[in-house]
């Protein structure tokens, strides 16, 4: 579940409690829990809803002035949902991300999982190489140079995001202060 950044800072002032969507089937379930950049988001409920039954004081709580609003930003097929939620904490990959203290056993730790995401064919480590060259590195200039499809690398770079090693940006991505320290960290050690 995706939202606008000018809707994530209105979620992270607690001003916006719900969402709606249009699905085939919930991306989310109640009890569940959605990392954003607002914070962790735990959701409360999910419930089919039909738009002509939505109260005017839930179509503010999702962050709308008005009906119409809420309807233009909505998918035009698919059931509408009403998606409960709070801000549950902070997103715990921002703290891995800031930590620059990143030893041996770190170090090996860290090329364990890469290897596990390099099973099927190498690329992590490419692609770290081409982030640190420049930050704002976009998947399209990673994915001609590494001859892959640039969706399928950013799947790919969301989980170098798991692990703490890389940041999004605007446009592109940088790495972190923990993924400078495993960079410098890997290659003192080869």
């Amino acid at each position: 579940m995706l939202f606008k950044a000018d809707m994530l800072e209105r979620i992270g002032r607690g001003e916006v409690t719900l969402a709606f969507r249009r699905w085939s089937r919930p991306t989310v379930r109640a009890g569940g829990t959605l990392r954003t950049a607002a914070g962790v988001l735990a959701i409360d409920s999910v419930a089919a809803v039909d738009i002509h039954t939505v109260p005017d004081a839930d179509v503010r709580a999702a962050g709308y002035a008005a009906r119409a609003d809420l309807l233009g930003d909505l998918r035009p097929e698919g059931q509408l949902y009403r998606i409960a939620f709070h801000v549950a904490g902070k997103d715990p990959r921002e703290s891995l991300r800031e930590n620059d203290t990143v030893g041996p056993s770190d170090i090996a730790a860290l090329d364990a999982r890469l290897d596990a995401l390099d099973r099927a064919a190498p690329w992590t480590r490419a692609v770290l190489a081409m982030i640190a060259e420049r930050d704002g590195r976009t998947a399209a200039e990673m994915a001609e140079r590494l001859g892959v499809e640039k969706l399928a690398l950013k799947r790919k770079i969301r989980q170098l995001k798991e692990l703490g090693l890389t940041e999004s940006l605007a446009v592109g991505y940088r790495l972190s202060p923990r993924g400078h320290a495993f960079v410098k960290g890997s290659r003192r050690g080869s």
